[in-house]
């Protein structure tokens, strides 16, 4: 994806999960708020290891989800651009080199 695509299917992204968020966890979205907003960007290797990431996410009570893009532009319909994490009250735990085994 060029950067503007990966730009927008981040923010399709955020705003699912703060939806949901609100809903599900709002003392993690206020917490979130009062600090900040912070956010984290991770790039994986494989579709796999973003599927990995999401299920960790959800088993631990953290909110995620995916984003399939429409395919009007880039890539294919239905491909899973971005997966988005939390906020959250748990925590889960990442490799820092998403490519080292």
């Amino acid at each position: 994806m060029q950067k503007g695509k990966a730009a927008a299917q981040c923010c399709h992204a955020t705003l699912s999960n703060y939806k949901d968020a609100l809903k599900l966890t709002p003392s993690a979205v206020k917490s979130w708020e009062y600090n900040g907003q912070p956010k984290v960007t991770l790039k994986v290797g494989t579709e796999e290891e973003m599927i990995d990431l999401v299920k960790q996410a959800r088993k631990a009570g953290i909110v995620a989800n995916y984003i399939r893009d429409a395919g009007r532009t880039q890539v294919a319909s239905g491909t899973k651009t971005v997966a988005a994490i939390g906020p959250g009250n748990e925590t889960i735990q990442v490799k820092k080199d998403p490519y080292q085994k």
